[in-house]
């Protein structure tokens, strides 16, 4: 308790220390740029982030959202700050040949803006499986967009029939965290766990009866499905994961890709919505990969009502491991679900700790900008 009151009594942050602190933050990389678009931290819910190599310029989940009722500033501020999200993520996406989608929530993707997308190679979350009803609903929809903007054809014209496929037991997948030992707690969790199951075979049989999202390729774009594959851009590799939980095991939100940009020894990690790290798997996964920099949606303590303690640890545990472990790891962007309250810090002192224990900045998106995360300050009146 008394490391924590003295790492929270140590936040109060100057303009001087802020520029300090942008100086600080700034990591020796020679092949690899990247600028946070937009953030939480920045006041609308979104983790686009533009990446530049010798080779490409990615634009990561070029999207935005407002922040929730439970965020404490008024709405007139909040509707202000998603209109400069969308203002910052469109003007970055001028500077960018390919586009990433790692998901259809409306934070991550824009639906629709034709001049964002065109000229531009989309790396898109695969729409026909591993995918929740409400998020195949928006990709219909997108793609539907998608098709008429640009081939001047209906979705519903080229959509394909559907070759029935089995999956393997997601469990199978995440053995560490499958076999996770949770004490009082295991008991509960296997309840969870078999009714995720269950839920997960519904979704299986969805996947299986609905018509088939093709890729696409016109003159003006092409869309392709990336997920646990590899591109090459001259030097350049654009790696995408399998699709992982969006949160917990069987999380009904969904499912998520990260991505991994290479040039040479550097790597940035864009883990997308993990919202943790809750999966011990995913955390080995990270430190097998050894990034640079670690681009990372921190737990969603705002949502106190579904987060209990027992995985808010868990996240915490993860991320801890994910620093000491990672033997290049220099800058760790820790933001988007976290930065919707104002006791985040307290909530994560521990990872903000090991950062500082093994040398690894650890920072939100505004503070790397040189920026107060505006919900420090954001019960301030709207000007």
């Amino acid at each position: 308790m008394l490391a924590k009151l003295v790492f929270l009594a140590n936040r109060v942050i100057s303009a001087r220390d802020l520029k300090q602190r942008v100086e600080h933050l700034q990591v020796p990389l020679s092949k690899i740029s990247f600028k946070p678009v937009w953030f939480d931290s920045l006041g609308a819910k979104s983790s686009c982030t533009l990446v530049r190599t010798p080779d490409v310029d990615v634009l990561i989940d070029p999207g935005a959202a407002i922040m929730q009722p439970s965020f404490p500033a008024p709405r007139a501020k909040k509707l202000y700050w998603l209109a400069q999200a969308k203002l910052a993520i469109k003007q970055a996406a001028k500077n960018a040949n390919i586009a990433v989608i790692s998901h259809y929530h409306y934070d991550h993707f824009t639906d629709f803006d034709r001049e964002l997308y065109r000229d531009k190679l989309l790396l898109v979350k695969n729409p026909n499986e591993y995918i929740n009803e409400s998020q195949r609903e928006r990709a219909e929809h997108f793609f539907d967009n998608l098709y008429r903007a640009f081939g001047k054809v209906k979705l519903a014209e080229v959509l394909q029939k559907q070759k029935r496929k089995t999956y393997s037991a997601p469990l199978d997948e995440i053995p560490c965290a499958r076999d996770k030992d949770f004490g009082d707690y295991n008991r509960r969790r296997r309840e969870l766990l078999e009714n995720g199951l269950k839920w997960f075979q519904r979704c299986v049989r969805k996947w299986n009866s609905a018509k088939v999202i093709p890729e696409l390729k016109f003159r003006d774009i092409e869309v392709r499905f990336p997920e646990n594959k590899e591109l090459k851009f001259g030097r350049t590799k654009l790696r995408f994961s399998s699709p992982m939980f969006h949160g917990i095991e069987f999380s009904r939100v969904g499912w998520v890709f990260a991505t991994v940009i290479e040039h040479g020894r550097e790597k940035l990690i864009h883990s997308s919505d993990l919202s943790g790290i809750y999966i011990e798997d995913y955390a080995n996964w990270i430190i097998r990969e050894n990034p640079t920099v670690l681009i990372l949606d921190g737990p969603p303590t705002y949502m106190r009502f579904m987060l209990i303690r027992i995985n808010l640890d868990r996240c915490i545990e993860n991320t801890c491991e994910v620093i000491k472990r990672s033997k290049n790891l220099k800058l760790l962007i820790y933001d988007h679900h976290l930065l919707r309250e104002k006791r985040y810090r307290e909530h994560t002192w521990k990872v903000w700790e090991a950062g500082k224990e093994k040398g690894i900045k650890v920072t939100t998106a505004a503070e790397y900008l040189g920026k107060e995360p505006v919900i420090n300050g954001s019960t301030k009146p709207f000007r």
